[in-house]
């Protein structure tokens, strides 16, 4: 199965699509004016809402990642902010020139021009520290022993759960994740604090999300284990099941000339970047060899 390339990060792909379906007016407010561009400061688009990846306080790691690009491209870095979820920020803001970056694409996604990878990661399985379940990747007997297994619906972990019989069995209980939430024609993100505290918790066994979504409150809880799933899975006719992907940064397709500014800075920014994935707790993937 190819890796659908239109969403922000592959935990949300099927969130993507449902919210494309909305008319621009059942959406929040038009974004508010943003200041003209400045060759001496680089605008970034980001989302209030979509800790651990983005906050307004400027906690979440894309936010850091993208001072430290700032930073090494000798520009000021001006947070363009929205309280809108991050899967609008391509089309209501960066298409409409509010501002020019964002930050944690995917690889290759063919609404922009995403610069070279700047890191890779994968699928997490979540478990507690003490958990009598033995789950190293989706072969792994005791999957079918777990109570609840938390998951975001349209992922590879939906798939491999269909795979192992398993989707039907936990599909209330991934449902209960946003109580119940009507998810037609809208985008109704399930909060990934509220997944690995129900792991931690005791009320599911199993949390299957995105690293750089748990990695944050996994590493931070000493009760809790996170465990790197395996590249290598394929669905039930053979296909390849991607499960780890490449991050990049994203300008207009028109932003050639910015594309090659950014190529240059993370070059030089990459110590910098790497530390901070690295005390974030995203477990960090070679990426492979492309020649």
């Amino acid at each position: 199965m190819k890796h659908l390339p239109a969403c922000r990060r592959p935990a949300i792909a099927a969130a993507f699509f449902a919210a494309m379906l909305l008319p621009a007016s059942a959406q929040d407010a038009k974004p508010a004016a943003a200041p003209l561009p400045d060759p001496g400061v680089l605008r970034i688009c980001a989302s209030e809402v979509e800790a651990p990846y983005s906050a307004k306080d400027g906690s979440g790691f894309e936010n850091k990642v993208a001072v430290a690009l700032a930073k090494a491209m000798g520009r000021k870095p001006v947070f363009v902010w929205t309280s809108q979820p991050a899967i609008y920020l391509v089309r209501d803001w960066l298409d409409k020139g509010s501002c020019d970056v964002v930050m944690g694409l995917d690889a290759g996604d063919e609404r922009v021009l995403t610069t070279t990878p700047y890191y890779r990661t994968g699928y997490v399985f979540v478990t507690r520290a003490d958990s009598k379940l033995a789950i190293a990747n989706w072969q792994s007997e005791d999957l079918a022993k777990a109570s609840h297994i938390g998951f975001v619906p349209g992922t590879p972990a939906q798939a491999m759960l269909e795979q192992r019989g398993l989707f039907n069995v936990h599909f209330n209980y991934m449902h209960s994740l946003t109580d119940f939430s009507d998810r037609r024609n809208k985008y109704s993100r399930i909060d990934p604090r509220r997944m690995i505290r129900e792991v931690k918790e005791g009320k599911a066994d199993v949390a299957i999300h995105f690293a750089p979504d748990v990695a944050r409150y996994v590493t931070a809880d000493k009760e809790l284990k996170l465990t790197l799933i395996p590249d290598d899975n394929k669905t039930a006719d053979g296909r390849k099941m991607p499960h780890h992907f490449d991050q990049s940064i994203a300008v207009r397709k028109g932003d050639a000339q910015l594309l090659a500014e950014i190529e240059a800075a993370l070059t030089k920014a990459r110590p910098d970047i790497e530390a901070i994935l690295r005390e974030e707790g995203v477990p960090l993937i070679a990426q492979p060899n492309r020649s």
